[in-house]
């Protein structure tokens, strides 16, 4: 019983890099090797995206439309401007934007809403839209892209 327990025991050794025999390879093959790898990378395709998730066509038609709407007051659309808060898609195509305003006395308070709703609702594939304006969190230049900042000469 001892030989057996002595076998389990015992630790088998480890494999090392430096033990392993390398392959003797020309720099021409190594530069093939790695075309070969970079080809069949690039034709990879990407993985099917449902047309509601970031990525899909209706998000991303959403997300186009968003950036085609500007505030009145800031030269800069919706969406980079940082007033986009979320954008769901459910499966049966109906879309959902929490969004907020840059002030609660924002003078397009009111129709601007409806401006989003119109315009979602004319996609290609949308059901129904909502459009939920919020104010927790606040708006602040903080939220705005790097793209914004730019355009209204803050970086």
């Amino acid at each position: 019983m001892d030989d057996q327990t002595d076998n389990v025991s015992a630790k088998p050794p480890r494999a090392r890099v430096a033990d392993a025999p390398l392959p003797e390879e020309t720099a021409a093959e190594k530069l093939e090797r790695k075309r070969d790898y970079l080809e069949g990378f690039l034709q990879q395709q990407p993985a099917a995206v449902a047309a509601g998730e970031p990525g899909g066509a209706i998000y991303e038609a959403v997300i186009d439309a968003l950036k085609g709407i500007y505030d009145p007051e800031i030269p800069v659309n919706i969406y980079e401007l940082g007033l986009i808060y979320n954008v769901e898609v459910a499966e049966d195509a109906d879309v959902k934007v929490t969004m907020t305003l840059t002030t609660p006395h924002c003078p397009v308070a009111e129709s601007m809403p409806a401006e989003i709703e119109t315009r979602i609702m004319s996609l290609p594939g949308v059901r129904d839209a909502e459009v939920v304006v919020t104010w927790d969190p606040p708006w602040d230049p903080s939220k705005m892209s790097d793209e914004a900042r730019l355009e209204l000469g803050m970086l």
